[in-house]
Order: structure tokens, then sequence, then C-alpha cells
């Protein structure tokens, strides 16, 4: 991520150690962290968060929220993921709680002294009449960077989500980097949607005209509520000089909208009107 905070707390030993301290400590092998959350509904009404706790370039913030719901940013405190890193971010809402996470400015893979992949993994767990809302800013695919980032959701019967993600390859004026992707949902215990998504040099086909041709940017809105299961989404395609994009109906209570575009700007406008009434 971009570095946003002044500092981060190393829980692998003790107190404060600023960000360029621990990335010299690491040397050529990586940072490892792991940032956790925990939400769980207070009886009265409102969310409350017994677990927040940060490492490393993954500070995390809580903000001012209204009605019932918490919410949670997450803030780059050094520059994260380089080669090597190993990131991940463990998040969970508990029955009847309602979780918002953001993150403060877009995340940015970047080559690193070492040689290997970064990777950036995130499980989201969502209990029985919880909602999730996870809603980061852009990944961007910087030149010379290789990033493999997964996430798995695990969702109860009732639960609802929100999931955004977006990226953007290369920097302005520059080649992108190696971006994999892999998002895997599950609905009380039942697959709902596993899809793999690869940019870049050496992955086959990703500028071709079936994949993103001329384009830059891509990204997916998924949205799963009970509600869907009275009345399913419609498909609804959308397609402009700024990009396409496309809302269809999971085989559960979920839509999913996908949408490529030139740039970030244009790709985000393109994902909320296509889940627009």
């Amino acid at each position: 991520m971009d570095p946003l905070a002044a500092g981060g707390v190393d829980r692998r030993g003790s107190g404060v150690t600023a960000p360029g301290a621990l990335r010299a400590a690491t040397g050529c092998h990586g940072v490892r962290a792991t940032a956790r959350i925990v939400a769980e509904s207070d009886g009265r009404g409102r969310t409350a968060l017994p677990v927040l706790a940060g490492e490393g370039p993954l500070a995390l913030r809580r903000t001012r929220a209204t009605g019932p719901e918490a919410r949670v940013i997450i803030v780059g405190a050094m520059s994260a993921p380089l080669g090597g890193d190993r990131l991940a971010i463990h998040a969970t809402a508990g029955p009847g709680a309602v979780l918002h996470i953001g993150s403060a400015a877009a995340t940015v893979s970047l080559p690193g002294r070492a040689r290997e992949q970064a990777r950036y993994d995130v499980t989201l767990a969502v209990g029985d009449g919880a909602e999730l809302h996870w809603l980061p800013e852009p990944l961007i695919a910087a030149a010379g960077s290789d990033l493999r980032m997964t996430t798995h959701v695990e969702l109860a019967p009732g639960a609802r989500l929100v999931y955004r993600e977006e990226q953007i390859l290369g920097r302005t004026g520059e080649q992108p980097g190696r971006l994999t992707t892999r998002l895997t949902v599950r609905l009380a215990g039942r697959l709902l949607l596993d899809q793999q998504l690869s940019f870049g040099p050496g992955a086959p086909g990703w500028s071709g005209p079936a994949v993103l041709h001329t384009h830059r940017a891509a990204g997916q809105l998924l949205v799963v509520d009970p509600a869907f299961a009275e009345k399913p989404a419609q498909i609804r395609v959308l397609s402009d000089d700024e990009g396409e994009a496309v809302l269809t109906p999971l085989a559960g209570p979920a839509a999913l909208a996908s949408a490529v575009a030139p740039d970030g700007l244009r790709l985000r406008r393109l994902l909320s009107a296509s889940v627009a009434p």
C-alpha cells in the first residue's frame, strides 16, 4: 500500500517499529504480516470490534459510523506488497453484526529486492444475519511486480455480502506487472463462485480481444443477499466508449457485476451503474 502512516506495530516483537526498520530487518526475504478483524453484535443494535489488530504494513483504524455498523479502514503503514512479501487479512462478522471495510488509498504492488512472487491472502467469514461490505480502493500492478492475491469467503445462511475488487494494470504511462487473483465464495458450505484471473507478462491472451483488449482496468462487484431468492437480479449489459460491464445472476441469492474500462475512474462508474436500481 502507499505509505500513509508514520509507523506500524510489529507484533512479532515488542513496541513500535518504524516501517523502514521493519523492511530493513526482513532484508530480501520480504515482510510477513497478518491483520485481524472480528465484529460482533453488542446486543443493543450496534456492532462491536473485540479484535482489531494490524501488523507491519497493515494498519487498521476504526472510523465514525452511524446506525448498527462498524467501519474499519486499512491504512498502508509502509510500501507493500513488494516481491517476497506475505500479507494476510482475516475478517469475521459474527451473527447479526454489520461490518464495513475499506482502505485509505490504492494498494500498489511493486517489485522488490526478492525475485519472488508476493502473496496477499484475504479470508472473510460472515455469520447468520450478518452483513459485510468489503470495498477497498483499487489494486495497482506496477511494472516489474508479481503478485498473487486470493480471497476466500465463507457465508452462513442468511448472510449478506457486498464485495468489490478492482485491478489497474500499470501506473500511468508504464507497462503492467504480473497479477493473478482468485476469488472463492461459499454459501452455507456450497460453492457459489470460484473465479481466477491473470494479467500481465506471461499471462496467456490477457491483452487480446477476448479479455481486456485495449483496456487496462478490470473489476467485479459481487452482491449476496437473501432477497435475491425471491426476486433474482436481471441480466444487464452496459457498453459505451468508457468500457463494458455485465450484471449476471448467480446460482444462489447473488448477482455478479464484471467490468473492463480504460482506467480506474471509469471502471468504478461502470460497476456502480451496473448494480444501480
